[in-house]
């Protein structure tokens, strides 16, 4: 009881966080995703923790999370149990170990049986870069084995593309979109192997997360069309983007800096957030893998800041009023924000 309130009420604080951490939030194919039935999310990995709260965010009830299994375990095993999160083990993990995802794998088919909800990421492994990796079979799997199991049911794969503005910085835009779902039902083939039609499925997939994606191929000019991406540009709708990084050519593309104005105001703004800016950038210096540095800075924005801002809040109005603490809060929610938008 108390895990499922707090699933619930981490879903609804992260989903009025992610207004203030992008500049807009864009969903696209709501209709896509089916009514009834089980449904199995297959979204790109572009970012560590902010990818599965994205999707939680716009889905209605719970949402059972596949990930890395090497993060289970110690403190935070409550935090992630609650968060309804279960491991995915690979070789790398020891052989071993493998067996343990038959476990996992069952609990996923029953949930898919009950026609709820399960999220995976198709492509195995996280990275910062706009294009699709080829995705592995796991998640085609997992779909056509819980269809076997349970026949009457109708179970889904639904595509989806993350798109962010930026992969680092907050204050950028993001658009999700959910693709066309894929009915299980429609690959299941008695003529042909099992393989075989795990392995339609899996194409099937591919094409249509591909369809989710600004940049769904690492082509000739990918580098140049990412190059493109920019504040400007994402302020458009998913499909203008898209035709825009499709038909564009090759041209110079200059890196605008911050003016020495620009540059100045923001060290004004930094002020009332001198001690939790100083503390994130700490954090985040610790971070090896520069695929974790957006999301440990989206973390740090949803708790670092609040609890800063609470500990002024109560020792203004200690030894103030409340009057007071209000319009300190707010300007140091304002001035993060406009800080960042400068930076941008």
């Amino acid at each position: 009881m108390l895990k499922s309130l707090f699933y619930h009420f981490l879903k609804n604080y992260l989903k009025f966080y992610g207004y203030i951490y992008f500049r807009d939030i864009k969903v696209y194919g709501k209709n896509n995703i089916p009514r009834k039935g089980g449904l199995l999310f297959s979204p790109n990995h572009q970012s560590a923790f902010i990818d599965p709260v994205l999707v939680a965010s716009y889905n209605s009830g719970k949402i059972l999370s596949l990930t890395r299994s090497d993060v289970f375990g110690g403190p935070f095993q409550w935090f992630l149990d609650a968060m309804e999160m279960l491991p995915i083990y690979r070789l790398r993990n020891g052989f071993s170990n493998l067996k343990k995802n038959e476990e996992i794998f069952e609990k996923c088919y029953k949930v898919l049986g009950e026609g709820k909800k399960v999220q995976m990421f198709s492509e195995g492994g996280l990275h910062t870069e706009y294009y699709l990796q080829r995705i592995s079979k796991g998640s085609s799997r997992i779909a056509y084995n819980a269809q076997k199991k349970h026949p009457a049911q109708d179970i889904y794969i639904v595509p989806v593309g993350i798109n962010y503005g930026h992969h680092e910085k907050p204050r950028c835009s993001v658009q999700l979109v959910f693709g066309k779902a894929l009915k299980i039902k429609d690959y299941v083939n008695k003529n042909n192997l099992e393989s075989e039609n795990i392995n339609f499925i899996k194409n099937s997939l591919q094409i249509e997360m591909e369809k989710c994606l600004w940049l769904p191929k690492k082509d000739d000019d990918y580098y140049f069309k990412k190059s493109l991406i920019d504040k400007k540009i994402t302020k458009m709708s998913f499909s203008k983007i898209k035709t825009f990084l499709n038909n564009t050519n090759k041209k110079s593309n200059k890196l605008i800096k911050p003016t020495l104005i620009q540059q100045f105001i923001v060290n004004i703004l930094n002020v009332p957030n001198i001690i939790p800016i100083m503390i994130s950038r700490k954090i985040i210096n610790l971070i090896k893998d520069k695929d974790f540095i957006g999301s440990m800075k989206y973390g740090c924005g949803a708790i670092i800041f609040p609890i800063w801002w609470i500990i002024c809040g109560l020792i203004i109005i200690y030894f103030f009023n409340p009057t007071i603490c209000i319009i300190f809060t707010v300007y140091s929610i304002l001035s993060i924000i406009i800080r960042q938008n400068l930076l941008l």
